[in-house]
C-alpha cells in the first residue's frame, strides 16, 4: 500500500486558517504569507488559492510566493450564482479570471500537477440554504428551471474554461449552497456531462447526508466523475447539537461540526483504501473550516497532518 499512497500528495487550504471563501471576516484573516509558511512547517506540499484577493492575483507574484516555499497551487474554489441565468456573463468572467491565474501560476512554476477550477453554486448567499444547512428538505431545492440553468451553467463554464486554459473544472457539493444533499448531488451528476467533474468532499457529504457511513457508497456511485478529493471530518455529536438548536451554517462551523481529522465520524482509513484500490493520484486537500475562537489554525493543521501520517499518507 505504501507505494500506492506515494502517488497521493497532501495539501491544505486557506479555509483551515479562517479564510472561508464566503462569510470570511476579512479583518481577522491570517496574512497569506503566514499561512503559507505555517502550511510548509506543518508538512503540506500544496495549497488552494482561497477567495480572490487573499493571495496575490498577479501570476508572477503568486508563483514566486509558492515556488519560494516549494508549494504547488492545487486549485481554487469559486462560488457563483450558477442558477441565475441573468448573472451568466458575470459568473463566467469570475470563473475565467481565476482559471487564468491558476493556469499561469502552474505554467510559470512548471508544476507537474494541474490545478482544478473548483466550481460551486451560490454557497452562502441563499438565506434559506444557510439557515437550514444539514436539514435541507425537498421543498428547499431548486425548481425545474433553476436546475436546468444550473446544469447548463456548469457544462458551459467547464467547456469554456477547458478551451481557454486547459484546466479541469470540478464541481464542489457544499452545505449552504444549492447542491448539498445526496439527492441534489445525484441530480447534478445526471444533468451535467464531461468536462464537469466532481470534487468529493468527505465532510460536506456527511453533513448533507446527515451521516458518515454512506460515504463509500457515494464514492462508488460517482467514481467516474471524481477528479479531486477534499478531506474534511464531520462530527455527529456536533451535528446533533446544531440540529437541536436549529443553528445556521456559520453557527454550525463555530460549533465545530467540521473537526480535526480523526476526531469525527468520517472513516478515513476506509476512504484511503478506496483511493488506493482505484489508483487515485495527485492531491488530497485537507480542509477544516475555522472561524475566530476555534483555536490555533497552525496547531490544528499539524495535528491533522500527523493523523494522516499515522494512517499512511507520507508524501
Amino acid at each position: 500500500m505504501n507505494n500506492a499512497l506515494d502517488r497521493i500528495r497532501i495539501g491544505n487550504a486557506p479555509c483551515s486558517w479562517g479564510t472561508l471563501e464566503f462569510g470570511s471576516l476579512k479583518g481577522d484573516r491570517t496574512p497569506f504569507t503566514t499561512m503559507l509558511d505555517e502550511m510548509v512547517q506543518a508538512g503540506y506540499t500544496g495549497t488552494e488559492l482561497g477567495d480572490w484577493g487573499f493571495m496575490p492575483t498577479e501570476p508572477e507574484v503568486c508563483a514566486e510566493a509558492l515556488a519560494r516555499r516549494g508549494l504547488d497551487l492545487t486549485g481554487a474554489y469559486v462560488g457563483t450564482q450558477l442558477e441565475d441565468r441573468s448573472r451568466w456573463a458575470d459568473n463566467l468572467e469570475i470563473n475565467l479570471r481565476t482559471a487564468r491565474l491558476l493556469a499561469a501560476v502552474a505554467e510559470i512554476n512548471h508544476q507537474n500537477i494541474q490545478p482544478f477550477l473548483v466550481l460551486a453554486a451560490d454557497n452562502g448567499s441563499a438565506k434559506e440554504r444557510v439557515a437550514h444547512a444539514g436539514r435541507i428538505t425537498p421543498d428547499m431545492e431548486l425548481d425545474r428551471e433553476g436546475w436546468r440553468v444550473l446544469a447548463w451553467s456548469c457544462n458551459e463554464t467547464a467547456r469554456i474554461v477547458r478551451e481557454e486554459t486547459g484546466l479541469t473544472t470540478a464541481f464542489h457539493h457544499h452545505a449552504a449552497g444549492y447542491v448539498e444533499t445526496p439527492r441534489e448531488l445525484d441530480r447534478l451528476v445526471e444533468m451535467t456531462r464531461d468536462p464537469v467533474n466532481l470534487v468529493f468532499d468527505t465532510g460536506h457529504y456527511a453533513l448533507g447526508a446527515g451521516r458518515a457511513d454512506t460515504l463509500l457508497d457515494a464514492m462508488d456511485r460517482y467514481r467516474a466523475r471524481i477528479a479531486y478529493v477534499h478531506f474534511k471530518d464531520w462530527s455527529a455529536a456536533a451535528a446533533a447539537r446544531v440540529n437541536a438548536r436549529q443553528l445556521n451554517y456559520f453557527e454550525s462551523v463555530g460549533e465545530g461540526i467540521f473537526c480535526e481529522l480523526g476526531q469525527g465520524d468520517v472513516d478515513f482509513p476506509a476512504v484511503r483504501d478506496w483511493l488506493v484500490e482505484r489508483e487515485y493520484s495527485g492531491y488530497i486537500t485537507v480542509e477544516q473550516d475555522i472561524i475566530p475562537g476555534l483555536g490555533s489554525p497552525f496547531e490544528s493543521a499539524m495535528r491533522s497532518r500527523g493523523y494522516l501520517a499515522q494512517i499512511g499518507f507520507r508524501s
